[in-house]
């Protein structure tokens, strides 16, 4: 009798055709299991969904995926046997699929269908529900076309999509951050996970922030503030999640059971700001290395295509997976980025060694992304690398020669900038870079003394300056962007003897810092 109803079609006014729910009700009865349908808007019936008496399990729907903000084009009928209206659970399912519409068709005691509970999202909240019920109603008894009533709401949904459209390809997200951090702390993070989302050219639609007194380990979040996310992403029309927490494979696995949206953490996004921004071999290389190791662990039984076994000529046996042969051309890759990079590395050594012979000091720029290290560069040496108001505007390290005003030449290095939880394997990837830190004479630390939280970015710079063991170079603190502060002279007295107060974008402000430099230089390259 089931593949009988599977094989109709449900006219594309109704939500159920009444014989239909009539067999429904009547086989859900017989086998005191819940029956559901998945009925698409054509009227083909897409799935029958076989559960137990007190709920069903929807599958994973990978062939009517929704797109942005759309709803599914499929609408869900299943039976309740004990009466029950519509539950939490059947909102839940509404909302992460996306539905058209949730219907639950209620069971007598005799088998035959009782009343039908229709619910079906709304494109903006309307009292605080984000969600409509429509009037209960007989099957056979129903007058309202639900083709009108679901082309209605795809209209609705769209005229929200227009109001904020955006270029066409630009990602569409979401910012998501869980935080056991004091408020302070947890907004400062978020605000700079919002710049680093600029900065890779994501359209921010909403920030999400909850603080917590522990992170939920399987959803970061509990599953009620998903629910609210999802809600909003409908509304606003997000393609994009992203977590400013650290992601492991399990985590991302769980959320994307709830959503279709892509999720994402800050390690990916970060790493995919450095693939924007490599320039240079080298640098290319270091961020597909970074990235791979990052995909490495991530990568997931997910996929149906996974399962599949291949054999053969080309593969290392028979029954070996898709998923075996991923990991395995991932780490040849990785090998031979390795062999790579250590080319690399011995190419610059030789360019060290040459500047060595030369006797040029060496002054490395150094601090928090965004402090104004290139912007410095170019002032110095009227040079046009790349300075943008964005994190990481400049990864590949830039060298220059400056003259002192007593004639003295130096070269001076601009570095990639830090950040906090700044991704190990990335860190790793960049050491050859950053190996040029360790020849450095004098490590000139830029300091954005406009940002509010200043001190906390001096803090992770000292942190990752320790962690490369570079405690024994002299560090000169540069506190940038004088022009952009009220208390000018607080900040001046505050430097001391330690650090020098200049404007990278002024000329003018940057001879004290000449002069400081050309004398520490002085006592360390003495004869």
């Amino acid at each position: 009798m089931l593949e009988r109803l599977g094989s109709k079609r449900v006219p594309r006014d109704m939500v159920i055709a009444p014989e239909m729910a009539r067999t429904l009700s009547m086989v859900s009865k017989e086998i005191n299991r819940q029956i559901g349908l998945l009925i698409h808007r054509s009227g083909k019936i897409d799935s029958i969904i076989v559960g137990d008496f007190g709920g069903i399990m929807i599958p994973q729907l990978s062939t009517v995926r929704a797109s942005g903000g759309r709803l599914r084009r499929i609408r869900l009928v299943h039976t309740h046997l004990a009466g029950e209206q519509i539950s939490d659970e059947d909102l839940m399912d509404l909302l992460f699929l996306r539905l058209d519409l949730l219907s639950v068709l209620q069971v007598g005691e005799d088998g035959l269908p009782g009343n039908l509970h229709s619910v079906h999202l709304l494109p903006r909240p309307v009292d605080g529900s984000s969600w409509s019920f429509l009037e209960p109603v007989h099957p056979a008894a129903a007058k309202e076309s639900v083709e009108v009533l679901i082309e209605a709401l795809e209209q609705e949904f769209a005229r929200e999509r227009q109001a904020r459209r955006v270029e066409s390809g630009t990602d569409r997200a979401i910012l998501v951050s869980v935080s056991t951090e004091s408020k302070m702390q947890a907004e400062e993070s978020m605000n700079e996970l919002v710049e680093l989302a600029r900065s890779d050219n994501v359209e921010v639609l909403d920030t999400v922030l909850q603080r917590r007194r522990k992170v939920n380990p399987r959803l970061i979040l509990g599953k009620g503030k998903l629910a609210e996310i999802m809600i909003l992403a409908l509304q606003l029309d997000a393609n994009l999640l992203v977590f400013n927490q650290e992601l492991n494979p399990s985590q991302v696995r769980s959320i994307t059971e709830f959503t279709d949206l892509r999720v994402i953490d800050r390690t990916q996004l970060i790493l995919d700001i450095f693939a924007h921004r490599a320039m240079s071999r080298e640098g290319k290389l270091q961020v597909e290395m970074a990235q791979l190791k990052y995909m490495l662990p991530h990568l997931s039984t997910r996929d149906d295509a996974l399962s599949r076994l291949t054999g053969g000529i080309g593969a290392r046996g028979p029954g070996e997976t898709k998923l075996e042969i991923d990991r395995r051309r991932i780490n040849d890759r990785l090998a031979r980025l390795a062999k790579d990079l250590k080319a690399v590395g011995k190419e610059r050594y030789r360019r060290r060694s040459q500047r060595r012979k030369k006797d040029l000091p060496v002054i490395s720029l150094v601090g928090y992304t965004n402090a104004g290290k290139s912007t410095l560069l170019n002032t110095l040496t009227n040079s046009d690398i790349v300075a943008e108001n964005k994190l990481f505007a400049t990864l590949d390290p830039t060298s220059r020669r400056l003259r002192f005003p007593t004639d003295r030449e130096v070269i001076i290095t601009d570095t990639v900038g830090f950040i906090r939880h700044l991704p190990a394997d990335l860190l790793q990837a960049f050491m050859a870079t950053l190996e040029e830190l360790r020849e450095a004479d004098l490590l000139v630390h830029v300091i954005d003394i406009s940002n509010p939280n200043y001190q906390a970015h001096v803090q992770v710079v000292e942190n990752l300056l320790a962690e490369l063991d570079l405690t024994t170079i002299p560090v000169l603190k540069l506190y940038n962007k004088i022009d952009k502060v009220e208390q000018a002279d607080e900040i001046r007295e505050m430097a001391g003897q330690d650090g020098v107060v200049v404007s990278a974008i002024e000329a003018e402000t940057l001879t004290p810092f000449l002069m400081q430099a050309e004398r520490i230089m002085g006592k360390l390259v003495a004869p």
